[in-house]
């Protein structure tokens, strides 16, 4: 459950979006004395607690800290008890994320009533042809924007968070600047995900928030950083992925599957094309779509086209579509954020950076 933590800033040491990083001296009621003054990185969003301070006391919470989860590197500040944030604004929305929970936030979304787009989206249904590119984690993003940019880089492109992994899209450093390089026009935060440009209540009200709203040419649709996976079959938060391409469809949009792929995993169930992407494409995903097929080369070229033929006919029932990855290692070098997936980076596993690219070419392509 929730372990909690007292603690005092020691320092404010970088911010990003709507994010502040703290240097924390943590502590605990009957800890030990050498525990008092333990430091440990801390997250706080003002948005939600207010503006911490050095000196500030803080009210933390440490368990995905404890446990060294990946993306959990962190302790998270869940109150500052001495300096309580003003009341937010009447017009706020009434949209609860997270709800039930100590830290619901209320958000106004872009498709409730008292949205200022509410009207343009009301009747909406038809995303007319958009390309949107899904993808299973988080860290496929910037290489799929890296290769759309290729074909065509004055595209629009907006991104649709579903809330599988991080609930606030301030904690995305990625989103952050990418959208300060100008390489996607904004963030639609869905579900139970917040802190995106737009609030939306679905992937579909997302979708169509990023073509009406956003003006997109292209939409790209990952969770948060943050998945979840627990090595069984149906056990992880990528099976999302699936829906969104059935989402994509039912609103008249061009569904683009981005492979999962990897050539440096340890584990068999990921290497060549993720068991992730097989089930969420292949069992979860109704409406064919476009399966991107990265042209790798060797072993591993050969494992990924034969994995990726069972999501095509007779086996599946999506088409495959083959993308000669010349010149995005280049393309990707270039990126203005940290390529990095399940911590290794482009030179550590450049397979997944090409598969993600590939995606961006391909649905490029379907612009012209």
């Amino acid at each position: 459950m929730v372990r909690w933590r007292r603690g005092t800033v020691l320092s404010v040491s970088r911010r990003w979006g709507g994010t502040v990083e703290l240097l924390v001296a943590v502590g605990a009621d009957g800890a030990a004395a050498d525990q008092q003054v333990t430091p440990v990185r801390a997250l706080a969003f003002p948005e939600l607690v207010g503006e911490p301070a050095v000196d500030d006391e803080v009210l933390l919470t440490t368990g995905a800290l404890e446990r060294g989860l990946g993306t959990g590197g962190y302790a998270m500040v869940a109150a500052l008890p001495g300096r309580l944030p003003d009341q937010p604004r009447a017009d706020g929305g009434h949209l609860v994320k997270a709800r039930y929970t100590p830290l619901q936030a209320m958000v106004l979304g872009a498709d409730e009533q008292g949205s200022p787009h509410h009207e343009l989206l009301r009747e909406a249904d038809d995303l007319a042809g958009m390309p949107v590119v899904v993808a299973d984690l988080h860290s496929a993003l910037p290489a799929i924007v890296a290769g759309l940019r290729t074909v065509a880089p004055d595209a629009a492109v907006a991104y649709v968070m579903t809330d599988g992994g991080a609930l606030p899209a301030w904690f995305s450093r990625t989103v952050d600047e990418l959208r300060a390089a100008g390489w996607i026009r904004g963030c639609v935060s869905v579900g139970q995900a917040f802190g995106g440009d737009l609030e939306a209540v679905t992937v579909h009200t997302g979708l169509l928030a990023a073509r009406l709203v956003l003006g997109a040419d292209v939409a790209v649709v990952a969770q948060g950083p943050g998945n979840l996976g627990t090595g069984t079959r149906w056990g992880f938060s990528g099976v999302a992925a699936g829906e969104a391409l059935n989402a994509t469809t039912v609103l008249g949009g061009r569904p683009v599957a981005s492979l999962r792929v990897s050539e440096a995993d340890e584990r068999e169930r990921h290497l060549g094309v993720s068991h992730h992407s097989l089930t969420a494409y292949g069992r979860v995903a109704l409406a064919p779509s476009d399966v991107v097929v990265p042209r790798l080369h060797g072993e591993l070229g050969e494992r990924v086209r034969a994995q990726a033929a069972l999501l095509a006919p007779p086996v599946g029932r999506h088409r495959l579509v083959e993308v000669d990855c010349t010149g995005l290692v280049d393309a990707l070098r270039a990126c203005p954020v940290r390529l990095s997936t399940m911590g290794r980076g482009l030179d550590d596993d450049t397979a997944s950076f090409l598969a993600s690219a590939a995606a961006g070419v391909h649905a490029a392509a379907l612009l012209s």
